[in-house]
């Protein structure tokens, strides 16, 4: 089910609130009403519209204190921006990609493809990421996975056929993300002709042979991708990839993905509660705390994962035991009794194999 619809969290301009539909010149003469009128047509829940439009009150308070706007702003202000904050690195990176996203759509608006904000948040080197508490490897907890999943099986309804298959592509990318541990890399590799539907084994090719391997998708994900082919069928996309970013068969860019989980994430209604972004390696960590959680074999873990050495996974089985101590550690006395029995995670951080197999 899709989050609500924001209830009159602003006052609404007269003016048509969709975004393409306005010109320039709305953005230039009042980019707070301009972007609550977008705010609106997002769909968020109350609690995430509210955070964003407090953070893009912060941001154009920051423009005008320098005698810039969204018609000069640059790669390099908004650069300056995000490292003068004084708040947590999670948190920069939210605001980083709100911006990106409004400039996305103002960019549109101007037809020019150049937005100031993109790939800041990728830079290893930017000054913004001196924060304190750099964020640990990051999963999912129950209740996320769960709210996300059933979002993915939530109707798709009033959209129209070009909106629907995209959503449908959408859902389906996040599902093997989440249910196959996929990189964002291989999903755009993934191609309709090395897939079966109803299969839960998926052949990942790669340039490189080492790395050519099969992953095992969740029964979720299977069911999800399913729907998604017989989508991509019936709508009669050209080309070979399983993600076709156009009705030509053109694959995803890396960046679309990137929007695509966002907005799903967003509309799974887990997004607000996050102090971290949910990106498509978040959703990969949490398929392989799942696949430890079950108790599933080493090897198995490391061959679904594409991992070449046994230390990449003995490396992630640490960070979610760390991760899973600091859950329990912000959890209440009471536990919740619907929530699903964890073993107990060993404390040599290191992953059960089969007896007599080596572990790096």
């Amino acid at each position: 089910m899709s989050p609500p619809h924001l209830p009159d969290l602003v006052p609404r301009p007269e003016t048509s609130t969709d975004l393409f539909d306005q010109q320039r010149e709305d953005w230039r003469r009042d980019p707070h009403i301009a972007f609550d009128a977008w705010l609106a047509k997002q769909h968020f829940r109350r609690s995430s519209a509210q955070v964003y439009q407090a953070q893009w009150c912060v941001f154009l308070e920051w423009l005008a204190a320098r005698g810039k706007s969204l018609v000069n702003v640059d790669t390099h202000a908004i650069a300056d921006f995000a490292a003068g904050l004084e708040v947590r690195k999670p948190q920069r990176v939210r605001y980083l990609r709100l911006i990106e996203r409004v400039l996305d759509h103002v960019r549109e608006v101007e037809a020019s493809s150049t937005n100031p904000a993109r790939f800041i948040a990728q830079d290893g080197e930017a000054a913004w990421r001196n924060a304190r508490d750099n964020e640990p490897t990051g999963f999912l907890d129950h209740a996320e996975r769960t709210a996300l999943i059933a979002h993915l099986f939530s109707p798709v309804q009033g959209l129209s056929r070009a909106h629907r298959w995209k959503e449908r592509r959408d859902r389906a990318l996040v599902a093997v993300f989440l249910g196959g541990g996929l990189k964002t890399g291989e999903a755009a590799a993934l191609t309709v002709s090395c897939t079966t539907a109803g299969s839960p084994g998926h052949a990942i090719d790669s340039a490189n042979p080492t790395l050519v391997r099969r992953t095992r998708l969740a029964p979720f994900a299977c069911a999800i991708l399913d729907a998604w082919l017989a989508e991509r069928r019936l709508v009669e996309l050209a080309g070979n990839p399983v993600f076709a970013a156009s009705p030509s068969g053109r694959p995803m860019h890396k960046a679309t993905m990137l929007r695509a989980v966002d907005a799903l994430v967003d509309a799974a209604g887990i997004a607000a509660s996050r102090t971290s972004r949910a990106s498509p390696q978040t959703l990969r960590n949490t398929f392989a705390a799942d696949l430890f959680e079950s108790g599933v074999e080493a090897e198995l873990v490391e061959q679904w994962l594409g991992f070449v050495q046994a230390v990449s996974a003995n490396r992630l089985y640490r960070a979610w035991q760390t991760w899973m101590e600091q859950q329990n550690s912000r959890a209440t006395d009471e536990p919740d009794p619907a929530a699903p029995l964890m073993p107990e995670a060993r404390t040599d951080g290191r992953l059960t194999r089969k007896a007599g197999s080596a572990e790096s």
